[in-house]
């Protein structure tokens, strides 16, 4: 009885929440885990911590953790509609804001895999309109790498192609169009066939959202909140576009992707070695300092693939470990914006400090 005990916790303390669905089953894309009394012993530490940040930030959102196959910790708390009351869950559909950028590199990538462009190719050749003196010597590579001096505010540049990183939303709307041209079909269908590859049953475009349980976006302190409009339709809109923002998608699949992609399931070794490769170093407002692929923010102590996404009223914040192959995925429909991005980011920055205080144990 003694041998069986931990296991029968275990299965207490995680029976709130369900198993992820068969069609969206994890245990497929990496090894089982080994050490169950191991394993036990890094939950029972885990959880309490986690749990404190809910009650710390009033947090409205969910906040799940994997390791491998196996759920770490997992929790939601809040509504996906606070008129109706409606709870969410692990099917709860976010935007997920720059999150997004990881998909549009990608896509980019697998185009230039298939022959269709090149990441040195100019962007003249795919955009008329950037044909002129000013912009020939930007190429994809600095689209992707936010190098182009391309600038989200006016219609100049900020620096020469290549010479500093300025983190360029417009760079991602204009490399969703390269994608259209190099393809020949529209950004949403080459999106369609990416999540698709990944398995990812509940991600979306803007423009093609069709499922349920969408949690929206809402501005303001939990117990007065507003929602913001037109959602999400307006995440298609040219202010943010699909390719640089516009994306939604479940804890589910979004971990999904992170064990796909960095498992070389998506990408060719060549091809994800290039996404990875830092091209720059990028000041992030709120995670400090971190390097830059192709559409992923690298940290360096613990090793870390993350990227962080705010749309009006949703931030996000996902994180790949490759030395534990542990994947955490923070999102919430929620931001309090009179109180400034930080304040609006601490819960995923908290989650964040924990699991990287971790990690040197759990990589073993």
């Amino acid at each position: 009885m003694k041998l069986y005990l931990p296991f029968l916790l275990l299965s207490f303390l995680f029976a709130c929440k369900p198993d992820v669905p068969a069609t969206q089953d994890l245990s497929a894309t990496q090894i089982p885990a080994k050490d169950t009394l191991v394993s036990w012993e890094r939950k029972k530490t885990l959880k309490p911590l986690l749990d404190s940040v809910f009650a710390e930030t009033q947090f409205n959102g969910i906040i799940s953790v994997y390791r491998e196959s196996e759920k770490y910790y997992e929790k939601s708390l809040g509504f996906e509609d606070f008129k109706t009351k409606e709870q969410l869950d692990s099917n709860s559909v976010f935007a997920i804001g720059s999150v997004s950028k990881q998909f549009a590199g990608a896509i980019i990538l697998l185009l230039e895999e298939k022959g269709k462009l090149s990441t040195s190719d100019r962007i003249s050749k795919y955009l008329p309109e950037y044909r002129s003196k000013t912009f020939e010597d930007i190429t994809i590579h600095h689209l992707l790498t936010h190098t182009s001096g391309i600038s989200d505010l006016g219609p100049g540049l900020q620096s020469e192609p290549g010479a500093e990183f300025n983190y360029s939303n417009k760079g991602y709307r204009l490399l969703g169009e390269i994608a259209e041209a190099a393809s020949g079909k529209s950004y949403d269908a080459n999106a369609r066939e990416l999540f698709a590859k990944a398995g990812l049953t509940a991600t979306y475009t803007a423009e093609n959202f069709t499922g349920k349980n969408l949690a929206g976006a809402h501005t303001g302190p939990p117990s007065n909140t507003t929602p913001v409009p037109n959602m999400p339709q307006r995440l298609a809109h040219g202010s943010i576009s699909t390719a640089a923002g516009g994306l939604l998608s479940t804890v589910y699949d979004l971990h999904r992707w992170n064990f796909e992609l960095y498992s070389g399931k998506i990408l060719a070794p060549v091809s994800l070695q290039k996404f990875l490769k830092q091209s720059a170093n990028m000041n992030h407002p709120i995670l400090g300092s971190v390097g830059y692929g192709h559409g992923i923010m690298l940290g360096a102590a613990p090793k870390t693939y993350l990227h962080s996404g705010y749309v009006k009223g949703s931030p996000s914040l996902t994180l790949y470990y490759p030395q534990s192959r542990t994947s955490v995925v923070i999102l919430s429909n929620t931001a309090d914006t009179g109180k400034g991005k930080k304040a609006i980011f601490r819960p995923h920055t908290r989650v964040k400090q924990i699991v990287d205080s971790l990690e040197v144990t759990w990589k073993h």
